[in-house]
């Protein structure tokens, strides 16, 4: 057995460097099999982040299909998803600087399908009938919110433009039958997000290619629908969340008033659609459903068949569904000790070969920290749920007696969740000797509607809530320093962050990465998709001002008492820069430690290979400072404001 250093929490040398997490890691999405090939995405830091589209032949001979400076990225709703789409030899996909849509067809480049100007594009699908596409357009032109529809594109000519459905203010799925002949979708309109409530929509296709009139098929204000699809004999297919949980059902020809549930559980077979595109089931040739779930929190993969679910063995405790191919299943995953990748399963066995792996390096397993679930009492007796990561590293241990720092992390959205698929950032702190609590508070999916609808009119009290429970509960129970407490989060989760912070006197230091402080001004400012968000999660305006006001940490920094460092992107829509900048003025006028890290030509979530390695090591400088010790990297300086 090797012998272990001792040395301090926090001093420890790792092997996730950020040169492996940005120079040896891509992004895997995306995934899309047709006709034995099989299609994806791949986020590259080291191109600045750039998306690219892959195609493999079954020879396994690998083509890059969008070579730069093309980047496949759609910035509806601002997070995109749904950036392409495929028929046979026929690609469309959407490049970010222009959001034109963009056609390969067979052997030839790519060329302008759309025409240049303010409109952009997602959720493509070919129309099996005629030489077009579906679309989601966005038409930013005029001084006004953006304006959302469905629309057909045109494959031959010019590429002519033809709306389809108008009159909501949000569309997603335009999802057509496999004859051609009906076309699926839902809308929504504000103030609900999709996942408030939301309606399914079917109608006839003309000969013309127009639509007759729709039929509500299921939803409503207080109903989430998510995923239409056909299946391959042409029933229309829905998740939908009016039992409280998002469940599968059949809508039925007959009787449209009858919706057939498919496989009735308190589990979630729905998503929260922040991005377009998002699948949790899939049908085979065979007939049979495959699908993904959230079971307590865990996610479960199975064969949906005559009612019945099977589970399947994988590797993955996370991913997307599956498509079949040649008798296995071939999908993007990560597992507690996997990084994402994509692998072909065999369903029999569990087993996965991987086709192609998001990092190049494997680890010890003694350097990797498994993410235990675990939940926890908060306020008034609630059960909250979050996933803890002890410090682990085969080299290292601490002097003993000593208890690690714990990094409290609160995820984005906040209509999000997180897993216990390996992450390297998580990682990255672990190896170093610091313990991590990544918490689903109140609010966050995969827990039924009624736990996802604890944050309405509460956001900034029970998220704080449940971060600062996970947190004194762990130091109580001496898994955590208690005197080392950090809380750090992005977006949504910088909000809670910086929330904790101005609230509560319970953490020693913070990172807010793009996080809000200003509630007013993210109203004011925010871009259409999110912009009535607000409603449900503090109160509609006019007439809540004054709740916005005592829930913005930006009013209360008498409140703070620690040391915080801010992470901005200075190109960032969703939360613009100004609100680090209001939060670090007021830090810096009150004296205390505060930090400010900008990156220019960055959005909501930094991409570039420099930036993400500069946030990391600039955060493990800043807790060094704060708390006396010195990490072992050999990392650049941050200047911290007010600090000796």
């Amino acid at each position: 057995m090797q012998h272990k250093q001792t040395a301090p929490y926090g001093t420890w040398r790792s092997p996730v460097t950020t040169d492996l997490i940005v120079g040896q890691t891509i992004g895997l999405g995306g995934l899309t099999v047709e006709n034995g090939r099989i299609y994806w995405l791949e986020s590259r830091p080291m191109e600045g982040g750039r998306t690219v589209l892959v195609r493999r032949e079954s020879d396994g001979h690998e083509t890059e299909l969008t070579p730069a400076p093309f980047n496949v990225r759609s910035r509806v709703h601002e997070y995109g998803g749904g950036a392409y789409a495929v028929s046979g030899d026929r690609v469309a996909f959407v490049n970010f600087v222009d959001q034109r849509l963009h056609l390969i067809a067979g052997a030839d480049p790519a060329t302008a399908l759309t025409p240049a100007g303010a409109c952009r594009y997602a959720d493509m699908t070919f129309d099996p009938a005629s030489p077009r596409l579906y679309a989601v357009q966005e038409d930013h032109a005029g001084d006004g919110e953006a304006r959302n529809s469905l629309v057909a594109v045109a494959l031959d000519g010019v590429g002519a433009v033809t709306e389809l459905a108008t009159g909501h203010d949000f569309f997603a799925y335009p999802q057509p039958s496999p004859n051609g002949r009906q076309l699926a979708w839902i809308s929504w309109d504000h103030p609900n997000m999709p996942w408030d409530g939301s309606d399914l929509w079917c109608a006839e296709i003309d000969a013309d290619g127009g639509l007759g009139p729709p039929r509500h098929v299921a939803g409503g204000k207080a109903e989430s629908i998510f995923q239409p699809a056909w299946s391959p004999d042409g029933v229309l297919h829905y998740v939908s969340d009016r039992s409280g949980w998002w469940n599968l059902y059949a809508a039925s020809d007959s009787d449209p008033d009858r919706h057939h549930p498919l496989a009735p559980m308190a589990a979630e077979f729905g998503l929260p659609l922040w991005q377009f595109a998002m699948t949790s089931y899939r049908f085979l040739g065979d007939g049979r459903l495959l699908c993904r779930f959230n079971d307590g929190g865990i996610s479960r993969l199975a064969y949906l068949d005559g009612g019945a679910l099977k589970d399947i063995p994988s590797p993955y405790a996370s991913g997307g569904v599956p498509y079949g191919l040649d008798g296995k299943l071939i999908m993007v995953g990560a597992g507690p000790r996997r990084p994402s990748e994509i692998g072909i399963v065999d369903p029999a066995t569990g087993t996965a070969e991987v086709l192609k792996a998001s990092a190049t390096v494997t680890f010890d397993p003694d350097d990797i920290s498994v993410g235990e679930a675990i939940t926890f009492e908060s306020t008034d007796g609630r059960v909250a749920h979050a996933f803890f990561y002890a410090p682990a590293n085969k080299d290292f241990e601490a002097p003993a007696g000593e208890r690690p720092p714990l990094i409290v992390k609160s995820h984005g959205g906040p209509t999000g969740a997180t897993d216990i698929a390996l992450s390297l950032q998580i990682q990255y702190w672990t190896s170093r000797g610091f313990a991590v609590v990544d918490v689903n508070y109140g609010g966050s999916t995969g827990y039924g509607r009624a736990y996802r609808e604890l944050l309405d009119g509460q956001w900034g009290i029970v998220d704080v809530d449940d971060c600062v429970a996970a947190a004194r509960g762990l130091g109580l129970a001496g898994r955590a320093d208690g005197d080392r407490l950090i809380i750090r989060g992005g977006s949504a989760g910088g909000y809670t962050t910086l929330s904790a912070l101005a609230f509560r006197d319970v953490f020693h230091a913070g990172a807010s990465h793009y996080g809000i402080g200003d509630l007013m001004a993210l109203a004011r400012d925010t871009h259409k998709f999110e912009s009535r968000y607000l409603d449900r999660l503090i109160g509609p305006l006019p007439g809540s001002e004054a709740v916005y006001e005592a829930r913005s940490p930006i009013h209360f920094t008498d409140g703070l008492d620690c040391p915080v460092i801010f992470f901005q992107g200075l190109e960032d829509k969703v939360v613009p820069p100004n609100q680090a900048e209001l939060m670090v003025a007021a830090l810096t006028a009150k004296g205390l430690p505060v930090a400010h890290v900008t990156f220019p030509g960055e959005g909501h979530g930094f991409r570039a290979a420099v930036n993400i390695s500069r946030a990391l090591e600039a955060e493990l400088y800043f807790y060094g400072r704060v708390f006396g010790f010195t990490p072992a990297d050999d990392i650049p300086s941050a200047e911290i404001r007010n600090m000796p």
